[in-house]
Formats: structure tokens, C-alpha cells, sequence
């Protein structure tokens, strides 16, 4: 995983309707990047669905949320649906910006080994730099941890 203090890679990926977006888009504001495994799985729903709950408080502080997966544009499409999750779900079936932030790693389920998307969330300040590396994060208490994070700084940046 990239550390705080470094830049964080830009890129571009499509949203859930086939539309480029790039990090460079949101300079001057905070991005809180999270990536997760998959769409409409129990952690990954229960992660996103903080997220939408906590999606006006993130605008109140200016910072933008976006999620990232290896799932394609469809399947964000229908999970930000089914969930009405309000904020950017972007696409990455290259695994481009995954392997990029470091959380494309080796993971262990049951005694096997696979290649996987390790659930982390970096806090992107409005230079470009990580303010805040995050790894290995709980869906159920991501949101809250950045959300009070944010409003511990709320005055500086």
C-alpha cells in the first residue's frame, strides 16, 4: 500500500454509466478512495451503504467519495440502484489502479490462496497527496473512522 505523504497516482476510470473520471477532477477537495472486493456482497453492501448514510456529512466537509472495484459499469450501475448509493462507483477490470494503490494483493480464505482486492481506503487531500493510508479496513466502521477524522480537522488542512 502507498504510504501518507506520498502522491497519489491519478487516473481515469469509467463510472457506473460508462463516463471518465478522474482524480485530477477533485483537486481542491478531499477524496476519500475506497476500495472493496465486490458489488452486492454482505461487507461490501454494509461499507457502501455507510458511505450513502454518511454521504451529506461528506459533502458538508467538502470531500468527495468514491469506490472502486474490478466489477464493470453494469454491475455498479445496478448495485448503486438497488442501494441507492448516491456517490462515484468506478471501474477497474484491469486492475490498473488497484495494483497501482497496492491493494491488489494475495489473500487467504479457508487455507487457499488467491489474488484479491484487499478492502482499504486512502484520504486523498485537495494537492494530490495521501493524507491517510488505511489498510485492511471493517466495512461496518470505515465511514465513521474518515467521517470522524474529517471533522477532527475540520478547520486545517
Amino acid at each position: 500500500m502507498l504510504e501518507a505523504g506520498t502522491k497519489a497516482p491519478d487516473f481515469t476510470l469509467p463510472d457506473k454509466d460508462g463516463r471518465p473520471v478522474s482524480l485530477s477532477d477533485f483537486r481542491g477537495k478531499r477524496v476519500v478512495l475506497y476500495f472493496y472486493p465486490r458489488d452486492d456482497t454482505p461487507g461490501c453492501t454494509r461499507q457502501a451503504c455507510a458511505f450513502a448514510a454518511a454521504y451529506d456529512a461528506f459533502r458538508e466537509l467538502d470531500a468527495v467519495v468514491i469506490g472502486v472495484s474490478r466489477d464493470s459499469a453494469a454491475s455498479h450501475r445496478k448495485f448503486a440502484e438497488k442501494h441507492g448509493l448516491p456517490f462515484l462507483l468506478l471501474s477497474d477490470p484491469e486492475l490498473t489502479v488497484l495494483q497501482a494503490y497496492g491493494v491488489w494483493q494475495e489473500k487467504k480464505l479457508y487455507g487457499k490462496v488467491s489474488m484479491g482486492v484487499v478492502r482499504s481506503t486512502y484520504l486523498i487531500d485537495g494537492e494530490g497527496v495521501i493524507e491517510r493510508a488505511m489498510p485492511k479496513v471493517k466495512p461496518d466502521t470505515n465511514a465513521e473512522e474518515i467521517l470522524a477524522y474529517l471533522r477532527d480537522r475540520r478547520g486545517g488542512k
